[in-house]
Parts: C-alpha cells; structure tokens; sequence
C-alpha cells in the first residue's frame, strides 16, 4: 500500500484520493485490559462509492458486490482493530480498501467453450463398459 501525495494508490493510473475516505478513531471492542477503555485506536472507515472519483465502470462492479459491508446508500464502512496502535489499524483499513477496489479492476477472461474430443468419449465409454461388465460379475452364483 502506498499513500504519496495524498493519495491511496490502487494500480499504476488508479488512485484514490485520501480526501474522499473518511478515517475516525473509535474505541475497540474486545480484550486489552484498562487500555481498552481509555485508547480509541480502533478504525472506521468509510468510503462513499457513488461520491468517489473512481471510473464508473469500477463503481458499478464495486456497487454489484454482495458484500454487506456495503450499504444501500453505496457507502463502504470497513473496522479494523487488529492491532493495538491506531495507525496499524489505520494502514490495515486502507489496504483492505485498496485491495477490495484492485479485485473489481480485474477484468475476468471469456471462457471458450470446448467440446471432448472423439477419442476421450472413446475412453469414457470403454471405461463405462468394462465397469459395467465388472459390475454383472459381482451377481449371485447359481448352482447348476
């Protein structure tokens, strides 16, 4: 993850300023003590998707994601609090930001569908028959 400049940079060309991403401080939940209590050095942040700078077509591919972290409003709320200073935590949410908005940058190739070929439906039909002629072995003996 990178920040120069002010900015969270995604690939190469894609970059988010870090004026569009809301950063607060909060109380962590969960163990550490009387620390706990007293230290806000939890993180929330929250990106509104729809107010962003990113490409439309980003924007849809993010707003398209069944991620309830996701809002109707198109407001994306992460929490970190896995580590015990703010600015881990800090660095930890604008990675996770930055690799959920990398993945919907990737664009999946067409799959070309193909068809067995002549000899492979050669083999599986040997391999179904003789399975079968194994099978009609294992019946009852008769005694004649």
């Amino acid at each position: 993850m990178t920040t120069e400049d002010s900015n969270l940079t995604i690939s190469g060309q894609l970059k988010i300023p870090l004026a569009e991403i809301d950063v607060q401080a909060i109380r962590a939940q969960g163990a550490g003590g009387q620390n706990v209590n007293k230290v806000s050095s939890a993180i929330h942040l929250r990106f509104d998707i729809r107010a962003s700078s990113l490409p439309a077509l980003y924007k849809e591919r993010l707003l398209a994601l069944r991620d309830r972290r996701i809002s109707s409003e198109g407001v994306l709320v992460l929490k970190a609090q896995r580590f015990r200073s703010q600015e881990k935590n800090r660095t930890d949410a604008l990675e996770r930001l930055r690799e959920l908005v990398a993945g919907v940058t990737i664009t999946r190739k067409k799959r070309q569908p193909t068809r067995p070929s002549r000899n492979s439906k050669r083999k599986r039909m040997d391999s179904k028959t003789k399975r079968g002629q194994l099978k009609s072995l294992r019946g009852r003996v008769d005694d004649a």
